[in-house]
């Protein structure tokens, strides 16, 4: 995620041992008794990089405890996201005064079933996604920006997104895109942002995106 956003924000991807790390108590309690092994490791990994990541600011030995919506509740003064996907984890974190938000997400590159493509991209896009035969894989990178735009719409807005809220226009050459989110999705929320920016970037098996938004 280091290539994907601006130097002020504290970036950190898991290593191997990062995923048998600690938890501290308040983190603990944010995971279920029936969460499986893999799920397990994939919130330990998360919440060692965040905290790193947070050191890197100079904030040490702060709990991440998890929200009523799962997230993490981030110390007084600073922002982030954390993303996992199978074998891929990183968090991201910044300073609250610079930065309103930050979304970062990790998927693995695939072919999506036709109902989860419909379900996510609308129509213009999935007509620009039939544009590129041979790489059926676009709909997952919307997916990825997706992800990212409503981590940056949610701790601003406090309230959902959904898929179909955000256009996403894609250049494929500079690895960026731009959301914007549609009129009738602002007249719901007046005030909010109606647009958001981010980088993106495709390996044959995984597809990073992140995003911020400065004040």
């Amino acid at each position: 995620m280091r290539d994907l956003l601006p130097d002020f924000v504290a970036v950190e991807t898991a290593s191997e041992a990062d995923y048998n790390g600690e938890l501290l108590p308040a983190e603990a309690a944010g995971l279920s008794a029936r969460a499986v092994e893999s799920r397990r490791r994939e919130f330990t990994a998360g919440r060692v990089c965040a905290r790193r990541a947070l050191r890197r600011l100079g904030i040490d030995g702060h709990s991440l405890p998890a929200s009523d919506s799962r997230a993490p509740i981030w110390p007084p003064g600073t922002t982030g996201s954390i993303t996992h996907t199978a074998g891929y984890c990183a968090a991201a974190v910044a300073r609250d005064p610079d930065v309103r938000a930050v979304g970062i997400d990790a998927e693995r590159r695939t072919i999506l079933p036709v109902n989860v493509r419909r379900a996510i991209c609308l129509p213009e896009e999935l007509a620009w996604c039939a544009e590129r035969p041979g790489e059926d894989w676009w709909p997952a990178v919307h997916f990825s920006a997706k992800e990212v735009v409503y981590k940056l719409w949610s701790p601003i807005v406090g309230t959902w997104l959904d898929f179909h809220d955000a256009h996403l226009t894609i250049d494929v050459a500079a690895g960026t895109f731009e959301a914007r989110i549609l009129p009738s999705r602002l007249v719901k929320t007046p005030g909010a942002p109606s647009r958001f920016e981010g980088r993106f970037h495709v390996t044959p098996d995984l597809i990073r995106s992140a995003g911020v938004v400065v004040r």
